[in-house]
């Protein structure tokens, strides 16, 4: 005796205010203000580092800051660390002196994630690296501004197709499209 079994499929929506807010270019003056301000806080926190040698060439800022992270103090504080794999990860980072070439690669990144969202360039992927930086931050126990711009960047993520529309995405996307969807310059056809 064969059983038949009901196929129950169904297609879930986000809530019309969710599809507007992050795929509506109406929201786009709501989206180049979130760019502007975490782009500005990453390319000023990168500029100010630029200037600093224990950044930029002997990489003695950062050291302090994973020295500082992976301390243990005496009982009954807690370590900033929560993480021991994350402890682990950058006690190894101190112990093989990557401190010297990884400071740079943050100010670099910093500078070069502030300038594209300032200019709405690729935003949702520098959104996505600028939300990593913040939480690597994060996960070294600084909270600051971080969990702001970390959520920011998410958000930033969630309406990358509008969050650029006032920026140079609103060329670039139709222009060179996505790995899923090529756009006119990879996806055009050729007359036969």
């Amino acid at each position: 005796m064969a059983s038949n079994v009901a196929s129950v499929s169904a297609v879930f929506t986000d809530p019309p205010f969710a599809q507007s807010l992050f795929n509506n270019p109406k929201w786009a003056w709501l989206w180049i203000i979130t760019r502007w301000y975490v782009g500005y806080t990453w390319f000023t926190s990168g500029l100010g580092k630029l200037s600093n040698p224990a950044w930029t060439q002997t990489g003695e800022a950062l050291k302090g800051f994973w020295e500082r992270a992976v301390a243990i103090p005496e009982p009954p504080a807690r370590p900033l660390i929560a993480f021991d794999w994350y402890l682990g990860f950058l006690q190894a980072m101190i112990d093989a002196q990557a401190y010297t070439w990884f400071a740079k690669l943050i100010f670099i990144g910093e500078i070069l994630v502030g300038i594209a969202l300032i200019l709405g360039l690729f935003t949702g992927i520098a959104a996505f690296f600028g939300g990593f930086m913040n939480w690597n931050f994060m996960m070294a126990g600084t909270a600051s501004i971080n969990p702001v711009l970390f959520t920011l960047s998410i958000l930033l993520m969630l309406a990358w197709k509008t969050a650029g529309w006032w920026g140079l995405d609103r060329f670039l996307l139709p222009a060179l499209g996505t790995p899923w969807q090529p756009g006119k310059v990879f996806g055009q056809k050729l007359s036969e």
